[in-house]
């Protein structure tokens, strides 16, 4: 179900999205990158590669994900159809594994032995140590000493699939911070090592990568979605972290008027600085961590704190696609704070037996929110982006403090 959208020209041979994107790194790293692009190239026109993938993602990581109609809370919310992609229900428990996949195929592909890997909320982490066992390749894991206190269950998964999650304490010992660790370690070890960055950020080629792995769940989702109604949605919904899960629901889309998206940041205690992670509430341009994007610093362009119950959304900066989609228009971004995120977990575990992750809880607190006031012929499709085995601890602090855990 392939559309033809001036967008999927994008991004431009340095990897711009307009007056986004780019490539900024260290000279150490320009080759690596500039190989990588070529071998991606090559192997997009390889139907040897797209087959292995395409049979990888259906006979192991258990793709078509479903479109699953939540008919008791469509009910209670008394508006528009709500569709979920159910993304909760690949192997690892979320969309981060249509990418990790993807890219461990490439590495095999450039001779790489050893993979390395940023990891918030550790599905991103899971992923590529399970992609890694799969293919018998060395993983290394970085994380946030703090993302590890409070992803206690993915660390472990980790660590029994054989892979080393190494602690980081610098700063605010979060995402952020887990990338430079893996960025310093890249650039020592490039000659046999592939970095799989998790999301659609970084210096390009990456932003172009991770988005064409993940575009899976929007063509999907577009398929699906026909079959059952006979026309496309009217409303995308999906959280927005580094936006991997988001820009590949929505980039089938691009081309479809009719269809309006929404991305949904991380509103944390609310938007005051350094209590939340939505970029463009009160975000500036800048460059972090090899592109140029929206990203959260103070007038002295030092990057500020962020905040979210979510591991995986407290992301100072957002992937470039995203800022050029916000800034021509095509896609909007909101936010939804800890508060909403949590009672839209809740919810959706009350209503439809589902527990989301708390990411994509922040898109289904957006779809609480809206859903009531739109009329019950429109449709929504709100992406399901992963499971909330690993949130259970830290949400029932919050919904259930009487009930203990361990």
């Amino acid at each position: 179900m392939e559309t033809t959208m001036t967008a999927a020209i994008l991004p431009d041979s340095m990897g711009h999205f307009g007056q986004f994107g780019g490539m900024f790194v260290p000279e150490t790293l320009m080759t690596p990158l500039q190989d990588l692009t070529k071998a991606y190239e090559e192997a997009k026109a390889d139907p040897a590669f797209q087959k292995e993938l395409d049979d990888l993602l259906k006979n192991y990581v258990g793709r078509p994900t479903p479109l699953y109609f939540a008919e008791r809370w469509t009910e209670k919310l008394g508006g528009a159809k709500i569709y979920l992609k159910r993304e909760d229900l690949l192997h690892t428990g979320a969309h981060k594994i249509n990418n990790a996949m993807g890219q461990i195929l490439l590495a095999k592909r450039l001779g790489k032995t050893r993979i390395i890997a940023e990891t918030g909320a550790g599905q991103h982490g899971v992923a590529t140590a399970t992609v890694c066992a799969r293919f018998g390749m060395e993983c290394v894991v970085y994380m946030g000493k703090v993302d590890m206190e409070r992803q206690a269950l993915n660390v472990a998964r980790m660590r029994l699939m054989g892979a080393e999650v190494r602690a980081v304490t610098a700063g605010q010992a979060t995402l952020k911070e887990a990338v430079n660790e893996a960025m310093r370690d890249w650039v020592a070890s490039v000659e046999n090592t592939h970095y799989i960055i998790g999301s659609a950020l970084g210096s390009h080629p990456f932003p172009m990568i991770v988005r064409d792995f993940q575009r899976v769940i929007g063509l999907e989702a577009r398929e699906q979605i026909l079959e059952r109604e006979g026309r496309l949605p009217d409303l995308l919904i999906a959280c927005v972290g580094g936006g991997s899960n988001a820009i590949g629901m929505f980039h089938p889309f691009l081309n479809d008027d009719s269809v309006r998206m929404m991305g949904v940041e991380a509103g944390g205690h609310g938007i005051f600085p350094e209590q939340h992670a939505a970029r463009f509430q009160g975000g500036k341009l800048g460059v972090l961590q090899g592109t140029k994007t929206w990203l959260l610093a103070n007038d002295d362009g030092q990057i500020e704190l962020t905040h979210s119950v979510s591991a995986g959304l407290d992301y100072a900066a957002i992937g470039p696609e995203h800022a050029y989609l916000q800034d021509s228009a095509r896609v909007e971004y909101t936010y939804a704070t800890d508060e909403e995120a949590l009672a839209a977990f809740k919810e959706l575990a009350h209503t439809e037996g589902i527990i989301p992750a708390l990411e994509s809880s922040h898109a289904m607190a957006y779809v609480s929110k809206v859903a009531g006031s739109l009329p019950k012929t429109d449709i929504i499709i709100a992406n399901l982006s992963g499971r909330g085995d690993k949130d259970v601890e830290q949400a029932v602090k919050f919904l259930l403090p009487d009930i203990p855990l361990g």
